[in-house]
């Protein structure tokens, strides 16, 4: 099945009719392409959402490919640490072959860096980061519940940790107040729906400096 995407695929009902579609093709479909070769801008949000159809179809025992990159989404990719994730292709037909091909997964190795706890209450957000930070072989754990992040924060060691903006005031001071000694990089609200490849930058320059100040 092939997807041909055209605009913008940002935070808000973009990203969210993405995720919708491609949720209905998962009732009878596992092979899906995305088409990009129309797309002019994605937000953070918007590439979480890709990331996080991407690991639904995987999985079901399926896949999302990757064709007809535009050149801001192809450097959207590579500042975000992120190409390697997806497998793309030069042009639908190459991506539809692909799927006809044998897929050896390779086990991933441990992961050596710091180890980074994302908080946030929105999904698409908490995707990107975790794929994001894996791709700079960070150890990350997600939650979307303030419970269960408080939780993570009492029983594990972490070196760093990420509140995202979906995050709100009273539950940011309580998770302050669990890790008084734990540095925290705090995500504004528009770091959702900034071009995803700047807001990638700007949190991987912010977490060396934290993680930098800590040693």
């Amino acid at each position: 099945m092939v997807v041909r995407c055209t605009g913008r695929i940002v935070a808000g009902q973009e990203a969210q009719s993405l995720s919708s579609h491609i949720a209905c093709l998962l009732r009878d479909r596992r092979a899906v392409i995305l088409n990009l070769q129309e797309v002019g801008f994605i937000d953070s949000s918007g590439l979480g959402a890709i990331v996080r159809s991407m690991n639904s179809l995987r999985q079901a025992h399926g896949d999302l490919k990757l064709c007809n990159l535009t050149e801001h989404v192809r450097k959207v990719l590579d500042i975000s640490h992120l190409a390697k994730l997806f497998d793309v292709h030069e042009s639908e037909e190459k991506a539809v072959a692909a799927f006809y091909v044998s897929d050896t997964r390779v086990e991933k190795p441990t992961r050596k860096g710091a180890s980074i706890l994302c908080v946030d209450s929105a999904g698409n957000v908490l995707s990107y980061l975790r794929e994001l930070l894996l791709a700079c072989d960070y150890d990350v754990q997600t939650s979307s519940h303030l419970g269960d992040a408080l939780m993570l924060l009492r029983v594990t060691r972490f070196d760093l940790l990420i509140v995202g903006p979906g995050v709100p005031p009273g539950a940011r001071q309580n998770i302050r107040g669990t890790s008084t000694s734990l540095p925290v990089v705090d995500l504004g609200s528009e770091f959702s729906t900034i071009e995803a490849g700047e807001a990638a930058a700007r949190l991987l320059q912010e977490v060396e400096s934290h993680l930098a100040a800590r040693t």
